[in-house]
Order: structure tokens, then sequence, then C-alpha cells
């Protein structure tokens, strides 16, 4: 039971005094703080107990009054007295016991440690946290503290520059914020980001905002930056990340050659890269080939019709001996003789070649015995329906057009159905915090 023998009350504050860096999160129309978990009091008790909750940000302590509305009633001993006095209507100062007066007696919210208050703090989805935020300055302080931000997904959140701004200065390291609209946003913060992983893919954000966000930036391992418009300075702030491991720029542009070959060169632990379908030209292409580091095992170079030639794919298996996955769908200017080269890659357990239309069926059926380690074979647009049953039955221990999208470093595998409770995952794990709609 909470008792009430709190000291060191202040006077009502003024709304505007409220700690203005928890607005942003704290307007958003799903976060007001009617239907707070907190309020325990009547329907027609509401507006007093909102005028609590602002009072109580001028304070460090729980206010006084929002601690009676959320503690049970107490108990008021009855008068109770035997005798002739009671008969004859006279006055009789009843004693209370000694274990009665014990028994009202508890441990005020203030008197609860910090570390107990972030354990319970923790069980909070991202709304009620909020709400708590608005409470009293102390409440206030906890509810942003950086343990409990550590991973946070604001998906299809819009308008969400100045909430974008307030997460990303509680040192969250997890942020999964894909088709989201960000307006424009000029992030400043004494010294860098601790993210690790990030998920922006296919948000609407200028390409300044983004600067902003990655420019502070160094610790990143995983990132996704998919269908986003980048540039010079983007690519070489990510140079600065050499713990990258995971890397998605599918259908990015507005970086130049010589910047993703300095950024490839600095990022020497990238072992899966998705730059597929990007605004490239023969120079791009030749950048990637010629930079990536020996330990990429997980590669999707898709959508070079005319840039990528057999040339390139013979650089390419020399520098990443160790590839795993291989997508070159779309390269039009591949053939049958790019097999002997695959041949080379003793670790190749899927390879696509999509839309591949020089490479004729008759020399499909060969692939299997030119690589015994193949056990996923995409080559949608090559074979008809007709034929693939025959196809399949000359590499019966391939599994033939399975796959029909990659999912190299992409948060979300391709596989995963959307809307599924799994969807929500980042790289194989859930945020905790998350905003839901």
């Amino acid at each position: 039971m909470l008792s009430t023998d709190c000291t060191d009350r202040t006077a009502s504050a003024d709304p505007e005094e409220r700690p203005t860096d928890s607005m942003p999160l704290q307007d958003l129309p799903c976060l007001s703080l009617q239907g707070s978990m907190l309020s325990h009091c009547n329907r027609t008790n509401k507006r007093k107990s909102r005028g609590c909750l602002s009072e109580g940000l001028d304070t460090e302590c729980t206010p006084t009054e929002l601690i009676q509305q959320w503690s049970p009633r107490h108990k008021h001993q009855r008068l109770i007295s035997k005798g002739k006095e009671n008969d004859c209507n006279h006055f009789v100062l009843a004693r209370r016991s000694r274990r009665k007066k014990d028994s009202t007696s508890g441990i005020s919210w203030d008197h609860l440690p910090d570390e107990l208050l972030l354990k319970i703090l923790f069980y909070l989805p991202l709304q009620d946290l909020l709400r708590m935020s608005t409470v009293c300055k102390r409440w206030h302080r906890l509810a942003f503290d950086e343990s409990l931000w550590h991973s946070v997904d604001l998906e299809g959140l819009t308008h969400m520059g100045a909430a974008l701004q307030q997460v990303l200065k509680t040192g969250v390291r997890r942020l999964r914020c894909p088709r989201s609209f960000v307006e424009e946003l000029h992030f400043t913060v004494s010294g860098s980001l601790q993210m690790v992983q990030m998920d922006l893919s296919s948000s609407i954000i200028p390409t300044s905002a983004l600067e902003s966000i990655i420019c502070q930036c160094r610790l990143l391992e995983h990132l996704s930056l998919e269908g986003l418009r980048l540039s010079d300075t983007i690519i070489n702030s990510l140079s600065k990340n050499v713990n990258l491991v995971q890397l998605n720029l599918s259908g990015c542009s507005g970086f130049s050659a010589a910047a993703l070959a300095d950024m490839l060169r600095s990022c020497s632990s990238i072992e899966q890269l998705n730059i597929s379908w990007c605004e490239f030209n023969s120079d791009h292409v030749k950048s990637v080939i010629s930079n990536l580091s020996s330990g990429v095992t997980h590669l999707n170079l898709s959508g070079y019709r005319e840039s990528l030639m057999l040339d390139d794919v013979k650089v390419l298996v020399e520098r990443c001996p160790h590839i795993q996955t291989l997508d070159l769908s779309d390269s039009t200017q591949l053939m049958a003789d790019s097999f002997p080269v695959f041949a080379q890659l003793k670790n190749l357990l899927h390879l696509s070649l999509s839309r591949c239309y020089h490479i004729h069926l008759a020399a499909l059926t060969d692939l299997g015995k030119t690589l015994p380690t193949l056990c996923l074979l995409d080559v949608f647009g090559l074979v008809q329906d007709g034929h693939l049953p025959s196809l399949k039955k000359e590499m019966p221990r391939v599994s033939i057009n399975s796959r029909p999208f990659s999912g190299v470093a992409r948060p979300t595998p391709s596989s995963r159905l959307v809307g599924f409770l799994n969807d929500r995952t980042m790289w194989n794990r859930k945020c905790r915090l998350r905003f839901r709609l």
C-alpha cells in the first residue's frame, strides 16, 4: 500500500514549463494521456487526474494528489466504545491500536530506488512509457533512460521528424523505421550515436536529413537504406563504420563510383551486400567488383543488363572465393560460358540467373554436375512451366525457382508474409518498444 506522507511538494506548475524534449513523441494521436494505464480514478475525475499530471512535472517526487488517486482509500477506524458512557451520550475518545496504525503505513513511490523503477518501466509498451514520463521530473528522467530504449520500432509513422530526433537522443542501438515519412530534420548531438542496427528501407526522408543521421554513426553493423536517394557524403560516412557486416543499398541512387569504391575498401568486414538495381553505369559496377572484400559470402548484384560482363564475373570470383549466395539476375550479357567460372566457387549454395536470356535451357541441365554443391537455383524467365518438371528431373537435389525474391542483407526475410507477427523482426530479432498504429 502506498502512503501519502510525501514531502517537499511544489505548487501547481504552468503547462508551458513541461519538459519540451518529450513532446514530439507524446503529441502523436495514439499517445494522448486519455486511456493511460496509470489512471484508476472514476470517469468523472479524469479532468482532475490530467491536471495532476501536469503539476507533477515541476517536482522530482511523485505528486501527493496523484498518489492519493492511485492508492487504495484508507479505512478509517470507527470509534468503538462499550459501557454506560455511550448510553448517556457522553463523548468517548477511542484509542487506535498500535498494530492497526502500523498496517496503514507503507512505502511511497518516492522511496523506491531508481533501479527498481527501471525494472518496472522495462515491461511497459511505448505508449504507456511515454505517459509515465508526464507524471513528474523523476519519472520523466527514468522513462527516457537509455537502458529502456535499446531497440525501437517506428514502422509506418508519418511526420516523425521531431519524434525520430528524440528517439535518437535516447541512445537507441537498434532502430526499425521502414516505410515511414520523415520531414526535414536537422539532427545535432554531441558525440556519435550508439546505433548498431538500422532499417530505413522504403522510407521518405530528405537526403540532408539522412546525412545528419549517418554522419553521426560509427558503430553500425547492419544497415538497410533500400530505395533511398543517397549522396557521396552518406557513402563517405558509411566508410567510417568499419564493423559493417550486412549492407543493403538495393535501389539506391545519387552517389559516385569513386565514393562507392572508397567505402567498400574501408568496410572490409562486410559479409552480405545487396547493391542491386541501383542507378549504376559500367564504372559503378567495376568499382563494386574491384573493391569487394574477400570475406563476402552473400552478394546480390542483379539488374545490370548491359554493364555486367563475363570478365567482371571472373574478377568477382577471384576476389571473393567464399561466396555462398550469388544473384546476377537480369544480366543479359551472361551466357553459358560463365558456368565454368561459377564452378570455382566451392561453397556456392544458391545461384540466381533469372532473365539472363542468353542462357539456354539445354545448358542448364548440366549445371547440377558443374556445381556439385548447388542447392538452390533461380532461373525465372528462362524455363517455361512445361519444361520445369524435366529440368527438376535432371537436377533432383536442386530446388528450382523456390525463391522469387532475394533475401541478401535484407532486415526482414523475403519469404516472410507481410502482416504476420513475425514480420516485425529486424535481422531475426524483434524490437522491444514498438509504435502501434
